[in-house]
């Protein structure tokens, strides 16, 4: 695959632990569930989650 898919895909889960850790989620847990499911995990922080 490309590199730059990789690099994508990481950035992407950057910005989801940091969304999370703005709803006081674990960002470390949703860093790797990033990197497991990538857009999907954006969708759930996004559409789902609250804010404690």
């Amino acid at each position: 695959m490309n590199e730059q898919f990789y690099v994508g895909w990481g950035t992407l889960a950057l910005i989801n632990a940091g969304i999370a850790q703005g709803k006081n989620r674990s960002g470390l847990n949703w860093f790797l569930l990033s990197l497991l499911l990538g857009p999907i995990a954006t969708f759930i922080l996004v559409a789902f989650m609250e804010k404690k």
